[in-house]
C-alpha cells in the first residue's frame, strides 16, 4: 500500500510540473479518432460537411454517427426558429432572453458579467439544441456612425479583448460554441460586402485584432467568422495572412471557421485561405470543391483539414438530442435575472446638476417622447430577439412611480422614424398606410401638435424625463448613420420642454453615441440608457429613482460633433448608396426588389478603399492626442456619491506590473466604481497615442467603505508591433501610470521604468 502511495504521489508531481494545454490545444484530444473517422469518410462525404445544410446547420457525417453543426445568432439572444428569407417558423417555445446589447454590457466594465452573459446566452442555446451561437461581436467601433457599434463592444482593444475572454469562457462553460465575428475590420457597413480595408499591419494588430486574439488563446474560442469585407486586397473568407499565418500558425487555433452568410467569393481561394464552412448555398464548397480535388488543382489534404477543425468542434460540444432540444422555453427565470443585472450596471449618468435621483417632492411626472415605449428587442435588418417580454422605460418608471404613490402622465412628444419592410428605394407603395406617429426622414422637424401636447403636459408636472435618442430603423446592420444628430426634431422639443419646466432629466435610448451639443444646454441631468434587455424599463427606474447609484461607464466618446472623430477629421470615411449583401440576399422584405434585380446588384456591387489613414488613434487614442475637446470621454460616468482615490503604490516584477491603491466611498449608499489605469511612454521613440488603457476594475463599495484596489497588467502588454522585425518588441524607458475614473479625468500617477 506504502508503495502505491509513493507511486501515485509521484504521478500527481509529474502532471502538475507537465506543461499545460492551452484552451485551444483542449480541442485537439480527440485527434487521433477524429483521424480515423477521416479515413472511412468518400470525398462527398467530406465536402458535404463544408456547406450549409439549411439556414442555420451543417451537415455531420450521418452514416457513422456523426450529428449535424447547429448555429444560432446571437449575441444578446438566442434567436427564434426561422426558414428561408429568416422569417419565424411561428414556435411557441423559442422566446429567448434579450440581453443587454453589446455597448450596454461593455458599459459595465465588468468582466464578473461579460462571463455571466456567455453563460446566460450558452445555456439558452443548449436549450435549444444549438452548438454555435454567432458572437460575440468583437470589432472595434471605428466610425460613431457604425450601424453595429450597438452590437460591437468598444472603441478600445483592452476592455473589448478583456469583456470577449469572459463571454467567450461563459459560453463554452455553458456548452456552447462562441463563433467570434466578424474577423477582422468589419468596422463599416457602408459597402460591408465588398470594401477593401487598407491598413498597416501594426494598427491592424495592435488595434483591431487584439479582442480576436485573447478571445482566441486565452478565452479558447471554438469557432471564428471572417467579416464580409476584404483586408489589403483579399476577402477575409480567403485571407491567408489572417485565417492562416495570423490566427492558425500564430495563435494556435484548432477550431473551426464559416463564413458570413453570403461571404464566400470562390473555391480556391476560400479553400487554400483558410475557411471550413460556407454558409449559405454550396456553389464553391460543393460540387466545385470535388472537382477540384478530382482534377487535382487540390489536395485532399486540404479537404481533410478542414473537416478535422470540424470536429473537433463536434467533439468539445455535446449535441443536443431531437427529443431534449426545445421541449421547454427558451428563456429562464435566472438568464432572465442576468439580464436585468447587467442592465442595473450599465446605465451611465453623463450630466447631473442636481435633478436625479428623484427627490420624494415630486408627485407628478410627465414622460415625454417615444423612446419611452418603444421596444428594442427587434428591428431594423439582422438579428433580432422575440423576446418573452419587454419592459419599456415608461413601464418600468410607471412600477416605480406607483410604489412612491407618484403619478405619470405620457405623450410622444415627436414623430419617429422607422424602416418600411418592402419600400425599397422606391419609397411607398400606393395605399400604404400612414402612422401620424412615424416620421418619413430622420430630418422631419418637430409635430407642432405633438409638441404642443407635450409642452401642455410638461408645464403641469413636478418634472419631466425626455427620452430622446435613436432606434432599431436607425442604428441597424446593413448601413451605417449619415450623422449622429438627434432625429425628427429631438432637439427642438427638448427646448421647449425645459422652458416650460426647467426640472427635467433626459435619458438617451441608443446603442452608439449621438450629438447632444444642443441638448447639453437645455437639461440638467443626461442618462445613457442603451437598448438594455428584457428589465432595461426595471433597471432604469431603480436609478432614476434612486434605489440603486448608476455605475456605468462608457466605453466609446461622445464627440461634440461628429467631424471631430478621426475618421471624419482625417477625410478616411466616404458613405455612398448602394445596396447590402446580405440584405440583398436574404432579406427581400426589406428590398422590394425582385430577384433578377438583386442578382444584378450584386454582380454590380461598388469596390470602395477604406483607407484607416488615423492608424492607431482611435477613439480615446485620437482626442487625448490630438488635446481635441469632447463632449463625454471615453470611461465617463457620474454616480450619486463621490469617491475618493488614495495613493498609488508600485510592485514591478519581471513580467507584469502591479498598483495598488485604496478606494473609498464617500456617500451613504452602496455604489461601484470603475477603476481605470491608463499607461503613457513619454520618452517612446516611436509614434504612440498619449494614453492607453491596460486594466480596470468594477469595485462595490457601501457607503464610507474603504478597499484597497490592485490592479495589474503584464509587460507584455506594452510591446508594441515592430514593423521591421514583423513582430511584438517591448520598448525599454519611462512608463507613466495614470489612474482615474475616465480618459479625461485622471487622478493619481507613478512612475516606473521597464
Amino acid at each position: 500500500m506504502k508503495k502505491i502511495l509513493i507511486l501515485a504521489a509521484m504521478a500527481a508531481f509529474a502532471f502538475s510540473c507537465a506543461p499545460k494545454q492551452t484552451p485551444q490545444e483542449l480541442l485537439t484530444i480527440h485527434d487521433a479518432e477524429i483521424n480515423e473517422i477521416i479515413a472511412q469518410m468518400t470525398l462527398e462525404e467530406k465536402v458535404e460537411m463544408l456547406h450549409s445544410k439549411t439556414n442555420m446547420s451543417s451537415e455531420g457525417v450521418p452514416r457513422l454517427g456523426i450529428q449535424d453543426i447547429k448555429y444560432t445568432d446571437g449575441p444578446f439572444g438566442i434567436r427564434e426558429e426561422n426558414g428561408d428569407g429568416f422569417r419565424s417558423l411561428g414556435w411557441t417555445l423559442d422566446s429567448a432572453t434579450y440581453f443587454p446589447t453589446g455597448s450596454a454590457l461593455a458599459a459595465t466594465w465588468s468582466k464578473e458579467m461579460a462571463y455571466k452573459n456567455g453563460w446566460a446566452m450558452g445555456k439558452e442555446g443548449r436549450l435549444r439544441g444549438k452548438d454555435i451561437i454567432l458572437g460575440p461581436a468583437i470589432n472595434i467601433q471605428r466610425l460613431p456612425v457604425g450601424g453595429r457599434t450597438y452590437e460591437y463592444l468598444s472603441e478600445d482593444p483592452v476592455l473589448a479583448a478583456h469583456l470577449s475572454v469572459e463571454y467567450t469562457k461563459g459560453s463554452q462553460d455553458a456548452g456552447t460554441a462562441v463563433c467570434l465575428k466578424h474577423f477582422a475590420l468589419n468596422n463599416q457597413e457602408t459597402d460591408r460586402g465588398s470594401v477593401d480595408v487598407i491598413v498597416d499591419e501594426r494598427t491592424m494588430r495592435e488595434i483591431y485584432l487584439k479582442p480576436f486574439e485573447a478571445a482566441v488563446k486565452e478565452g479558447g474560442a471554438m469557432c471564428v467568422m471572417p467579416a464580409y469585407n476584404k483586408v489589403n486586397g483579399y476577402y477575409c473568407s480567403e485571407n491567408n495572412h489572417l485565417l492562416n499565418e495570423i490566427l492558425r500558425e500564430e495563435w494556435g487555433f484548432k477550431g473551426m471557421t464559416v463564413s458570413d452568410w453570403g461571404g464566400t467569393h470562390s473555391t480556391m481561394g476560400a479553400a487554400l485561405g483558410g475557411l471550413c464552412v460556407q454558409m449559405t448555398g454550396d456553389n464553391y464548397f460543393g460540387q466545385a470543391l470535388i472537382d477540384s480535388v478530382r482534377n487535382g488543382a487540390l489536395d485532399e489534404s486540404v479537404v481533410d483539414n478542414k473537416v478535422r477543425e470540424i470536429l473537433r468542434l463536434r467533439f468539445a460540444i455535446e449535441p443536443v438530442p431531437e427529443d431534449v432540444a426545445n421541449t421547454v422555453m427558451t428563456s429562464q427565470p435566472e438568464t432572465q435575472k442576468i439580464a436585468y443585472e447587467i442592465a442595473q450596471k450599465s446605465i451611465v449618468l453623463l450630466k447631473n446638476e442636481g435633478t436625479l435621483p428623484i427627490n420624494k417632492e415630486v408627485k407628478k411626472i410627465a414622460v415625454i417622447g417615444q423612446n419611452a415605449v418603444l421596444t428594442t428587442a427587434s428591428g431594423g435588418i439582422g438579428a433580432g430577439v422575440k423576446t418573452l417580454y419587454e419592459i419599456t422605460p415608461l413601464e418600468g418608471i410607471q412600477a416605480r412611480a406607483a410604489e412612491a404613490g407618484v403619478e405619470v402622465v405620457y405623450a410622444p412628444g415627436y414623430k419617429n422614424y422607422a424602416m418600411r419592410m418592402g419600400w425599397g428605394r422606391r419609397g411607398p407603395g400606393a395605399g400604404a398606410p400612414v402612422d401620424p406617429l412615424v416620421a418619413n426622414s430622420t430630418d422631419e422637424p418637430a409635430d407642432p401638435a405633438l409638441l404642443a401636447e407635450a409642452v401642455a403636459l410638461a408645464k403641469d408636472a413636478d418634472m419631466v424625463i425626455f427620452f430622446g435618442g435613436t432606434n432599431k430603423s436607425i442604428e441597424t446592420e446593413g448601413s451605417d448613420r449619415k450623422n449622429i444628430d438627434l432625429p425628427c426634431g429631438q432637439n427642438e422639443v427638448i427646448q421647449a420642454l425645459y422652458e416650460a419646466n426647467p426640472n427635467l432629466a433626459t435619458v438617451l435610448i441608443s446603442g452608439g453615441p449621438t450629438d447632444i451639443r444642443v441638448l447639453e444646454q437645455y437639461s440638467p441631468a443626461i442618462v445613457q440608457g442603451w437598448w438594455n434587455g428584457l428589465e432595461g424599463g426595471t433597471a432604469l427606474a431603480e436609478v432614476l429613482f434612486g434605489d440603486i447609484a448608476p455605475s456605468g461607464k462608457l466605453p466609446f466618446t461622445f464627440p461634440l460633433q461628429l467631424q471631430d472623430s478621426p475618421a471624419y477629421a482625417m477625410g478616411n470615411f466616404g458613405q455612398k448608396s448602394s445596396e447590402d449583401l446580405f440584405t440583398l440576399m436574404y432579406r427581400l422584405d426589406a428590398t422590394g426588389y425582385t430577384r433578377e434585380q438583386i442578382n444584378e446588384y450584386i454582380a454590380n456591387l461598388p469596390k470602395p478603399e477604406s483607407h484607416y489613414t488615423e492608424g492607431l488613434l482611435v477613439g480615446y487614442r485620437w482626442f487625448d492626442t490630438k488635446n481635441a475637446p469632447v463632449m463625454y470621454a471615453f470611461g465617463h460616468g457620474l454616480s450619486y456619491v463621490d469617491f475618493e482615490y488614495g495613493d498609488l503604490s508600485l510592485k514591478q516584477k519581471k513580467d507584469k506590473i502591479q498598483v495598488s491603491f485604496t478606494l473609498k466611498n464617500l456617500g451613504d449608499m452602496e455604489a461601484d466604481e470603475v477603476a481605470q489605469l491608463y499607461v503613457r511612454r513619454p520618452e517612446s521613440q516611436i509614434e504612440r497615442a498619449d494614453k492607453e488603457l491596460e486594466a480596470f476594475e468594477r469595485v462595490t463599495l457601501q457607503g464610507g467603505e474603504t478597499k484597497t484596489v490592485t490592479l495589474e497588467f503584464p509587460i507584455s502588454e506594452l510591446a508594441h508591433w515592430d514593423m521591421e522585425t514583423n513582430g511584438w518588441v517591448v520598448e525599454p524607458g519611462k512608463v507613466e501610470i495614470l489612474v482615474g475614473t475616465s480618459s479625461d479625468k485622471i487622478l493619481k500617477t507613478i512612475e516606473t521604468n521597464i
